[in-house]
This record gives C-alpha cells, structure tokens and sequence, in this order.
C-alpha cells in the first residue's frame, strides 16, 4: 500500500494523468483507506509541487497540470469518501478565490481535505464577486467562508469581503480564515480575520478549532 501510494505522488510529479488516475483507482479498489489517499498521497504532493514552485523549480503550467490531475484523482476518492461514512459535522463551509484571482489548487485542496474531516465544503469557485460571497452566507447560513488570494494584487479583496459582510449585518454569523501565497497572519489580523492558515492540513485544523464550540451536526 505504501509503495502504490509512493507511487501516486511520483505520477503527479511526473505529470502523468493516466497513472496517477489509474494508481488512485486501484488503491480505492483495493480497500485503502481513502482520507490516507487523499492526505498522503494527493496532497502531500500538491504540497511538494507547491513547495517547488515557490523555490522556482517548476513552472505555472506544471503546476496549472498537476492541478487538473489532482482533480480528476480527487473525483474518484471523494465518492469512496462520502460512501465510507466518516465522521461528519454537519458545519457548512462557503469557498471562494476572491474577484480577479483565477487561482484555486489551494482552495481545491483545503476543500477537499475539509471534507475528509466532516464539513459540508461549498465552493463558488475562483474571480467570486465580494456580493456573490455575501449571497452564499445569507443563503446557506455557514459557519465559515474562506477566501482564497494567491496574487498581491488581490489580498485587498479579503477586507472587502469582510466589510462587505458587516454592512449586510452578517459578520458575526460566520468565521472568515484567508489564505494564499502572499497572505499572511499579520494581514489576517490587520483585517479582522478569525482564522489564517497557510497551507491544506493547517486549515483544516484551524477550520476545526473554530467550530469547535459548535453543537455536532450544526448547520
């Protein structure tokens, strides 16, 4: 097991869809645990091929690849997820890459692994207008929005959203965490975030500890 899970990691490096497709079918077919699939295999290797990008030693389409491969492995494990009844909270989580980011490897992984620790995970996807995220928490009562930036350019519509949440009277309904390269726990601070995290693993922690005083099986 732990040598096919090995090998998963390698096919994403590789860039190679049809193994690491192929290698997450049979781990799943084979009786794997899928949340193992998932954390040590399918993110521990986004997280080294983020690690490689920040130090440029791989490029934006790579990553851009291993994005869409993360995906389509991910479509196989999530169903075998759900199916294996884990834990479930029951606690909502609204998505969104904030307006003018077309980024989302980061959020796709926080999501994914979100859901492996019971949170019924919302995505609105990426270049989400602020009002469309204040929409989604006045519909769908989360207990928690995360945002998502990955360029410098667009951190700044973090405090929009966050804004534009206590002028609608929404703010204290809900727990903001922000994430992305260029955030930071200063920033979070700075704009009144409740939560920062600076990769996957850490913000499902972090998700946890902030609905930790929250009734099991709460909306």
């Amino acid at each position: 097991m732990d040598e096919k899970i090995a090998a998963l990691r390698e096919a994403l490096y590789a860039l190679d869809d049809a193994a690491a497709v192929s290698t997450t079918a049979e781990l799943i077919d084979g009786g794997a645990e899928p949340q193992r699939v998932l954390q040590e295999g399918l993110a521990e290797a986004m997280l080294e091929i983020g690690r490689r990008w920040n130090a440029g030693d791989v490029f934006l389409p790579e990553v851009v690849a291993a994005a869409e491969i993360f995906k389509h492995c991910n479509d196989i494990v999530e169903p075998a997820l759900i199916a294996a009844g884990g834990r479930t909270t029951g606690r909502k989580v609204v998505m969104a890459t904030v307006k003018g980011d077309l980024h989302d490897l980061g959020k796709s992984m926080v999501g994914a692994m979100m859901k492996t620790a019971g949170f019924e995970v919302h995505d609105l996807g990426k270049d989400v207008p602020t009002d469309r995220v204040v929409e989604a928490v006045r519909e769908m009562q989360p207990k928690i929005v995360a945002l998502s930036s990955l360029l410098t350019t667009t951190v700044p519509e973090q405090r929009g959203v966050i804004e534009a949440l206590e002028e609608a009277g929404l703010r204290r309904t809900v727990k903001v965490m922000v994430g992305g390269a260029p955030v930071t726990e200063e920033w979070a601070s700075e704009i009144g975030a409740d939560g920062f995290a600076p990769n996957a693993p850490e913000a499902v922690k972090v998700a946890l500890a902030l609905t930790a005083d929250e009734p099991e099986g709460g909306a």
